[in-house]
């Protein structure tokens, strides 16, 4: 195991099956830039909503992949009230698509390589051009964007590493969707010696201007995810709407187990 690091001082609450960080955005990008940037080992980034805490309660892998990441963000107002109502505090959410660009930004003045991976067709290529727009000096030393099912293909999976190992990324953002993302991650990111690797969902079509993101209003009022399921019910009702209701049965026996057992 490496030596104490910076993220094994900021504090967590336990939300189901996941300890999530409770600390300011801040703070989460100073830590995160430094383990890419001095960390002995490879670590990886998980951003746990309502959709990730109902399905830990029922995933056994998932549940594995979340105990040994390093990092755990609220991407989420549902998990900062879930914490209230667990009698804990999380300070504020840290969006995953926020996180993205926070931690590209920094790079950018660090001189950190960052690694695109996923997303929908041409949406990976979109983002970078705008955050090396925004972020002057920005280096992305790849984009990938594999087809529909690379992952049962062994050519797909080897072509992919090499080209991660060849562009020697400091971050790599990976965007397949949960939990397909995270499985990923747990299974190839370590081994493939990158510092910092990022579940990122969405974000490359949300930077990329693919799919317009919430107004910020809507995102301060905790509704981004209203946003969302009014552009795309079809999609995202069963997650969003049967989600919540598994998240809320989730936290309520935590709530009250832990009534019980006091």
């Amino acid at each position: 195991m490496s030596s104490c690091t910076v993220v094994d001082f900021l504090p967590r609450v336990q939300i189901g099956e996941a300890m999530v960080h409770a600390c300011l955005f801040e703070d989460m990008v100073e830590a995160i830039v430094r383990t890419a940037a001095f960390g002995d080992e490879p670590q990886y980034v998980v951003t746990p909503n309502v959709q990730h805490i109902a399905l830990l309660a029922k995933d056994d892998y998932l549940r594995r992949v979340y105990a040994e990441a390093a990092f755990v963000l609220p991407d989420g107002v549902s998990i900062l009230l879930a914490a209230r109502v667990l009698g804990q505090r999380i300070p504020e959410r840290i969006a995953g698509v926020d996180m993205f660009q926070a931690l590209c930004e920094q790079a950018a003045h660090e001189g950190m390589r960052v690694f695109l991976l996923g997303g929908r067709p041409g949406s990976a290529e979109k983002a970078a051009t705008n955050l090396q727009a925004q972020y002057s000096g920005l280096i992305v030393s790849g984009i990938c964007c594999p087809p529909f099912g690379f992952e049962s293909d062994p050519c797909q999976e080897e072509d992919i590493e090499a080209r991660i190992k060849a562009a020697r990324p400091h971050l790599l953002f990976v965007a397949f969707g949960a939990p397909k993302q995270e499985y990923w991650i747990y299974e190839h990111a370590r081994q493939l010696g990158v510092p910092i690797t990022v579940g990122v969902g969405g974000s490359f079509e949300m930077v990329g201007g693919v799919i317009p993101r919430a107004p910020r209003w809507l995102q301060d009022m905790g509704f981004e995810w209203l946003f969302r399921l009014a552009r795309e019910p079809r999609r995202l009702w069963k997650r969003y709407l049967i989600g919540m209701i598994q998240f809320a049965q989730v936290v309520m026996c935590q709530r009250f187990g832990e009534n019980r057992s006091g």
